[in-house]
C-alpha cells in the first residue's frame, strides 16, 4: 500500500462551541481553540478536525451554513481563523474542516433566490415538487416528520433530509456542483488541509425513486469533485456515511478510485440499539457483535482500503458511559476501549473530552437539551403517548448533548470553559474530570491516549499490519493480533468487571514477548496466562 502521511496520523475533533471560549459569551470560539493549541500538541494529534465555523443561524448548531465563505460571528473572523491555521502548523498540526454540502440553511442566499419563483435561476439548486393533496411522497426526515415542506410562495414542496431550515442541495445541477468546488478550493487555498464530508453518501439521492443514500451517480460525483479540486492538493478526506458497508467502503477508498481517502463506517455505533428501530430503541451491548463488526472492517479493508477509528463524535454520547464504566472503574475502561480502538489499523479520531474520560450528562429537565433531534424526538413521543420518564431515559443514554457539554478544562467555575454563562450546562462531575487534573497525574487517562499516539508514530505494524480476531466467541474477552514482517503484536482486553481468564491460543508464539502498554500499573509481563482484572487491557511486542 502506497504511504500516505494521514496513515500514521491521529485526529482531533474539535465542536468549537463546546470547547474553549475566550471572550466570555458562554460559546467557546476560534481564540479560545488557539488557546489550547499547546494542549493538544502536548497530546500529540497531528490533525484537528473542526466542526462548522462557517454563518449560520445555528438550526443545527452550524450544520445548517447560509455562507460558507464567512466565519460566524460566535466564533470569530476571518482573521482568525486564518490565525488558526498559522499557528497550528507551527505545531506540526494539520486542520480540516466540515464540509456540509448535502444541504445549506434556508437563509443561504441561494435558497432565498430559489424560492422566489419556479423560473428564478436558483430554483434548480434545490429540490421542489408539486405536491399530490399532501407532500409528494412518503419520505421522512432524519430529524422527525415529513421530509417536505410545503412554500406558498410557489405553491411548492421543498425537499430537506434533516430539519426544515435545511433544504438539500441538488447536486445533479452541475452549477451547484462548479460553486461547491469553487468553495472547496477557496478553503484548501487558505491553507487547511481537508475535509471531514457531512453525509456525503446522500448527494446523489434519487428522490423520485425513493433512493437517498448511495444513489446511482454518487461515485460519479466523489470522482468528479476529485479531479477538480481534491487531486491538486495534498489533503486528507474523510466521508460520513452511514449506510456504508465494507464493500462500499471499498468503493469509496480503493486504491485508484480517486474517491475519499476513509470513511466513518456507523456499524458499531448501532449495536446497542434495537435492529430496524432507530437509535432511540435501546438494548444491551452484545461484545460478540462488537468484535465481529470491528473484525470484519479490519480484514475487508485491509490493503483494499482504509478505516477510520473511532468511539465518539459529535453525534455520539460519551463511550465510557456507553460501552465501558463511568463509575467506579472510569479511568481502567476508558483506557482500555482506546487500546481496543488504537491498536488497530485506519486513522484513529478522538473526540474532546475523550482523552480525559469525560461522561455522559444527565439533565434535570427536557429544557435543559438544546439539541434539535432530541427535542424533536421528544415531542413527537410525548404527541403519541409516551411517558416522559421513557422518553428521558433514551435521550439520557443517546443524546447528541452528551457529547456536547462544555470540555472541562479545569476546577473553576463553569470547568473553566467561560468566564460568562454556558450556552449548555456544564456536566457537574468537571471537579473530579477535567485536563488539569489529567495531566498532574501520570497515570491519567490523558497520558494513556498519549502513549497510543506515541505507538502508532513509532511502530509500522499499528498502521500497516494484518489483523486476526482471536477468542471469537468469548464473552468477555476482545483479543486480536497484528502481523507485520517478523512482528506479532497481541491485544488482550477485559470488556467488564469481572475477572476472567485468558489463555494463549497454542498457534501463537510468546517468545520474546514484551509488554508495550497496559492500563494497569503492574500487569503480567508475560502473555502466556493471565487472569484478566476489571476492564485490564494489555499489550505485548513479540519478535518470530
Amino acid at each position: 500500500m502506497e504511504q500516505k502521511w494521514w496513515h500514521k496520523s491521529t485526529v482531533y475533533q474539535i465542536y468549537p462551541r463546546s470547547f474553549h471560549d475566550h471572550n466570555g459569551d458562554g460559546i467557546g470560539d476560534i481564540q479560545g481553540i488557539i488557546e489550547k493549541l499547546d494542549y493538544l500538541a502536548f497530546l500529540g494529534i497531528d490533525v484537528i478536525w473542526l466542526s462548522p465555523v462557517y454563518e449560520s443561524p445555528n438550526d443545527d448548531n452550524g450544520y445548517d451554513i447560509s455562507d460558507y465563505y464567512r466565519i460566524h460571528e460566535e466564533f470569530g473572523t476571518m482573521e482568525d481563523m486564518e490565525q488558526l491555521i498559522k499557528e497550528a502548523k507551527k505545531r506540526n498540526i494539520h486542520i480540516i474542516m466540515d464540509l456540509v454540502i448535502n444541504h445549506t440553511s434556508d437563509e443561504h442566499p441561494w435558497f432565498i433566490e430559489s424560492r422566489k419563483s419556479k423560473n428564478n435561476p436558483y430554483r434548480d439548486f434545490y429540490i421542489w415538487r408539486d405536491g399530490r393533496d399532501g407532500p409528494p411522497s412518503e419520505l421522512t426526515s432524519i430529524f422527525s416528520g415529513s421530509a417536505w415542506e410545503y412554500d406558498e410562495e410557489t405553491d411548492q414542496y421543498y425537499f430537506h433530509l434533516f430539519s426544515k431550515k435545511q433544504p438539500d442541495l441538488n447536486l445533479h445541477h452541475k452549477e451547484v456542483r462548479e460553486h461547491l468546488y469553487n468553495m472547496m478550493s477557496f478553503w484548501l487555498d487558505k491553507g487547511i488541509s481537508g475535509f471531514r464530508m457531512d453525509v456525503i453518501d446522500l448527494i446523489g439521492k434519487e428522490i423520485d425513486q425513493n433512493i437517498i443514500p448511495n444513489g446511482p451517480k454518487l461515485h460519479e460525483y466523489l470522482q468528479e469533485m476529485n479531479e477538480n479540486v481534491l487531486s491538486k492538493y495534498n489533503v486528507m478526506t474523510v466521508g460520513e456515511t452511514p449506510s456504508a458497508t465494507t464493500e462500499i467502503a471499498k468503493q469509496f477508498t480503493g486504491p485508484g478510485r480517486n474517491e475519499l481517502d476513509m470513511v466513518f463506517t456507523f456499524q458499531h455505533m448501532s449495536l446497542d440499539e434495537v435492529q430496524g428501530k432507530g437509535k432511540w430503541e435501546l438494548k444491551p451491548l452484545d461484545l460478540l457483535d462488537l468484535k465481529n463488526t470491528l473484525s470484519h472492517w479490519q480484514t475487508a479493508l485491509h490493503d483494499k482500503g482504509w478505516n477510520s477509528l473511532y468511539w465518539n463524535n459529535h453525534d455520539q454520547p460519551r463511550i465510557v458511559s456507553r460501552f465501558g464504566n463511568d463509575g467506579e472503574y472510569r479511568v481502567e475502561s476508558a483506557k482500555m476501549l482506546a487500546t481496543v480502538l488504537h491498536m488497530m489499523q485506519g486513522t484513529p479520531y478522538i473526540y474532546q473530552g475523550e482523552e480525559i474520560g469525560m461522561t455522559n450528562i444527565q439533565f434535570d429537565t427536557i429544557n435543559d437539551y438544546k439539541d434539535i433531534e432530541t427535542l424533536n424526538y421528544y415531542r413527537e413521543k410525548r404527541d403519541e403517548g409516551v411517558p416522559h420518564d421513557t422518553i428521558m431515559q433514551s435521550i439520557q443514554v443517546k443524546g447528541r448533548d452528551n457529547a456536547r457539554t462544555p470540555f472541562q478544562w479545569d476546577t473553576e467555575q463553569n470547568a473553566g470553559f467561560t468566564e460568562g454563562k454556558p450556552w449548555i450546562e456544564v456536566n457537574p462531575n468537571y471537579k473530579a474530570i477535567n485536563a488539569e487534573a489529567s495531566l498532574q497525574n501520570k497515570q491519567s487517562i490523558f497520558y494513556h491516549y498519549k502513549k497510543l499516539i506515541e505507538l502508532r508514530k513509532k511502530l509500522d505494524i499499528i498502521v500497516y499490519g494484518e489483523y486476526e480476531l482471536l477468542l471469537k466467541e468469548h464473552k468477555e474477552i476482545f483479543s486480536y493480533v497484528r502481523r507485520y514482517q517478523n512482528e506479532t503484536l497481541l491485544v488482550v482486553a477485559n470488556f467488564y468487571e469481572e475477572e476472567t481468564e485468558f489463555r494463549l491460543p497454542k498457534e501463537i508464539s510468546d517468545s520474546n514477548a514484551t509488554l508495550i502498554i497496559s492500563n494497569y500499573d503492574d500487569s503480567n509481563t508475560h502473555p502466556a496466562s493471565l487472569t484478566l482484572r476489571p476492564y485490564e487491557a494489555v499489550v505485548y511486542a513479540m519478535k518470530e
